[in-house]
Order: C-alpha cells, then sequence, then structure tokens
C-alpha cells in the first residue's frame, strides 16, 4: 500500500500543469498539454505526451467540443499513438465521435482462451529460462466514427463504422551479449503459449498472422446523466449490434451484441454516489477471429485501450486480457465519495476516492473442439471451468479538475491466485 501512495503521489504531481482562466465560472477553451505520465501493472510505466482540448462556450461542465491527442510509450514495450474528437455540433443534431489509433506491442499480454490457463508466474517473462509464455507480438491500427441522433429526449439511435488491421507474429526481442556483442533472442518463441496453440492447429496459419476487419454498427443509447465525466444521477444504457461481412476474404463473419446499463446512484448529495455497469458482449452469429476477440466494444473511449476482459477497462485487478472468449459477461461496481473541493490556478477542482468490486465471466466457450484436443481434456470439462466468475476488490483516488480532466489511481486484488497477484492503474478518467 506504500508503493501505491507513492507511485499515485508522484505521477499526479507530474500530471499537474497551468491552464488558462481565472473565474469561477468556465468558459471557451480550455487547454491541458501535458507530460503524458501514468502506471500499469500490465505495461508498465508510460512516457510521452497528450493533450485533452475542450471548448465549453456556455456550456459548462458540458463541452461543446473535445480533442484528446497522445503519443506515448510504455517501459513493457507498448507503443501508441491515438487522437480522438466528440462533438454534438459538428453536425447539427448528431453526437460525432472519431478516434485514430496505432499500438505496437512486442510482448502483447495473452493467457489462452477462455481462462483455461492457469497463470504461472515462473514462467512469465522469465530470462533464466528464457520463457515468456504469455506473449506474441502485435500491431494493431484501429478507425472508429460513431453518430448518435434523437428519437425522443433521452434516447438515441447510434450508428457508426470501424476498421482493424491486426498483425501477429511470435516475440522477437534480441539483446547484444556484453562479451562477445552478438545479438541474442531474449525469450525462445517457441516457448509461447501462442506459439504452440498455432503448432497444434487452435489457431490457423492466416488466423494466427492476424487481418483486417469492418465492423458496421446499429442500435440504441438511452441517458439520463446529469454530467457525462463524473455523473452523480442518471441511467446509461446501451444496445447494438456490431457486424462483419467477410469483405478480405478470410472466411471469417459474425455479429456481436453488445448491451451495457450504468446507474448512478445520488446517496448523499454532491458527496456520495454509488454506480454500477452490468455488461454484456458476445458473438450471436458466425465465427470471429481470436485476435479481436478481446476487444470491448464501446461508443466512446474512457481509456485509448479496448482489450478485455481484465485489466483497467472491465474487471480491475485481473490480468489483461486474462479471459478471451466466445462471449463474456461482466459487473463493475463502486462508491465514489468526494471528499473535499479547491480552487487551484484558476481552476475548480475536487478529491474524491471510489472502493469497488469487480466480478466477470466467459458465458461461451471459444474454440472448444480445438482446446479439446490441446489439451487433452473432454469438451463438457473445460466447460465447466470455463464458464466460472472472476471476481476482484479494491480501491481508488481521484484528482478532477472542472468536472471534465479526472487523473485516477486504482488498486484492486483479484480473489483468485490464478488470476494475478494485484494491479495498480495510473491513468486518466473513471472507466465508466
Amino acid at each position: 500500500m506504500k508503493r501505491f501512495f507513492l507511485i499515485a503521489t508522484a505521477i499526479l504531481a507530474l500530471n499537474l500543469s497551468v491552464f488558462a482562466g481565472d473565474q469561477d465560472k468556465v468558459e471557451g477553451w480550455n487547454f491541458g498539454l501535458l507530460p503524458c505520465v501514468s502506471y500499469n501493472s500490465d505495461l508498465g510505466f508510460q512516457y510521452g505526451v497528450c493533450a485533452d482540448i475542450f471548448n465549453y462556450a456556455n456550456l459548462y461542465p458540458d463541452y461543446r467540443q473535445r480533442m484528446y491527442v497522445e503519443a506515448s510509450r510504455y517501459t513493457g514495450g507498448q507503443t501508441l499513438l491515438h487522437g480522438q474528437f466528440d462533438s454534438r455540433y459538428l453536425i447539427p443534431g448528431i453526437r460525432t465521435t472519431f478516434s485514430a489509433s496505432y499500438q505496437y506491442d512486442p510482448m502483447f499480454l495473452f493467457y489462452g482462451l477462455n481462462g483455461l490457463e492457469a497463470y504461472d508466474k515462473s514462467v512469465d517473462a522469465n530470462q533464466q529460462t528464457r520463457e515468456a509464455r504469455y506473449a506474441y507480438r502485435r500491431s494493431m491500427v484501429r478507425v472508429l466514427a460513431d453518430f448518435q441522433g434523437e428519437i425522443v429526449p433521452n434516447l438515441n439511435w447510434v450508428g457508426g463504422v470501424s476498421y482493424w488491421y491486426y498483425k501477429l507474429g511470435d516475440i522477437n526481442l534480441t539483446k547484444k551479449d556484453k562479451e562477445t556483442k552478438e545479438p541474442y533472442e531474449v525469450y525462445d518463441p517457441a516457448k509461447t503459449l501462442y506459439h504452440q496453440m498455432c503448432a497444434s492447429g487452435v489457431f490457423d496459419a492466416a488466423e494466427a498472422q492476424g487481418g483486417h476487419r469492418l465492423e458496421m454498427k446499429a442500435g440504441l443509447v438511452y441517458d439520463t446523466r446529469n454530467t457525462e465525466s463524473a455523473p452523480d444521477r442518471g441511467l446509461w444504457a446501451e444496445l447494438y449490434l456490431n457486424g462483419s461481412p467477410d469483405l478480405f476474404g478470410d472466411g471469417y463473419k459474425y455479429m456481436r451484441l453488445a448491451a451495457h446499463l450504468r446507474q448512478y446512484l445520488s446517496l448523499w448529495p454532491d458527496r456520495m454516489v454509488f454506480a454500477y455497469h452490468l455488461a454484456y458482449q458476445g458473438v450471436v452469429a458466425g465465427q470471429a477471429p481470436f485476435y479481436n476477440q478481446q476487444n470491448i466494444s464501446t461508443l466512446f473511449l474512457r481509456q485509448t485501450c479496448t482489450d478485455g476482459l481484465g485489466g483497467i477497462n472491465t474487471v480491475r485487478g485481473l490480468l489483461a486480457q486474462r479471459l478471451v472468449g466466445d462471449g463474456y459477461a461482466w459487473l463493475n461496481s463502486e462508491l465514489r465519495i468526494r471528499l473535499f473541493d479547491f480552487r487551484f490556478i484558476g481552476q475548480n477542482w475536487y478529491v474524491a476516492t471510489n472502493p469497488l468490486f469487480d466480478a466477470g465471466m466467459v458465458t461461451r466457450l471459444y474454440k472448444g473442439e480445438e482446446l479439446s484436443a490441446f489439451y487433452g481434456r473432454p469438451i463438457s470439462e473445460l466447460k465447466k471451468e470455463a464458464l466460472s466468475l472472476h471476481c476482484s476488490a479494491g480501491a481508488g483516488l481521484k484528482l478532477v479538475m472542472n468536472t471534465n480532466f479526472i487523473i485516477s489511481a486504482e488498486w484492486a486484488k483479484p480473489f483468485k491466485k490464478t488470476d494475478g497477484d494485484s494491479a495498480l492503474y495510473i491513468a486518466l478518467n473513471y472507466i465508466f
């Protein structure tokens, strides 16, 4: 716990910067240009630059436009370039959200399918034995465009299109020998779970290399929140389908259903809110390739990473991408307590804490026959093991400026040892 507060204090201090304006009422443009410094137990320390730009006009705490850009790298190796735009006024009567991202990860975390592989810390990036069992190399390009329009007050239609490109392969990290100066492989790629599943036929040759996907979205959104970034009352529900035809000739086409229910209950006005998020996502027709099964569909990116189940976006405390299945259900719940308010550098600030409890599970076994052959176990036995609940609990600390800019530190611990030890995340925003 001491380590948690030391890291949180240091990174929160680094993220503070000077913002324009010195009035109680925030109007016009509000710029936050700052070093992109964060920490994630799954990825390491993040360093880079980012900017969060709001045009409040006279709508504060709501905004007319929001733009966010980021260029960063994690000490675990991941490189990220990301940009996002959100506005209700670019197209009159339509909420428009665009984002584009590039992510390269030389050791993308992969703990198998359906949570069946019990996590073993001794073979997780062990340079002495040259084992990095839970990783493969991944590049990803993601472009999202979503649109919302009003049907009746609080009820919107939603439509969108997204493009994804994945390039996968064995890990190939190299170092130079101190004496001979010759390069050598840090880890043996043949020892990874990904390589073994490729070799045994769990993934076919084309699927193992990645590919292109185009998804089209349609559905409904019901939203009665009083504000978006940190609401203290209201409902936010989403129901939509993502369809992906076989446009690129890889043999995969599918329809995926996503359902989200979020509610914010004020227990003490302006001071205490109970918030929960119930969610389901699953393939309801066709077959999806394994490399995008971990993608959690969302209308608005709270974090630049959209992978799950497990990690900062879904079940906090679990290893990132711990559960990869054909369907998921999960719960996030937390008590948001506003501790105190203050004015600093002409801006409105407050500090809050959020004790939390999360849970999630695979609801539908993915690649059951292939895994039965891989593990030498009957499908019925694998299914019983896979469709089990994974839980975690923890707490967070928030530093909030002008309602919308939120620096977050959260720590959570899973209930099962096979889901990891514990995790610390220092980033931006509430996760829902």
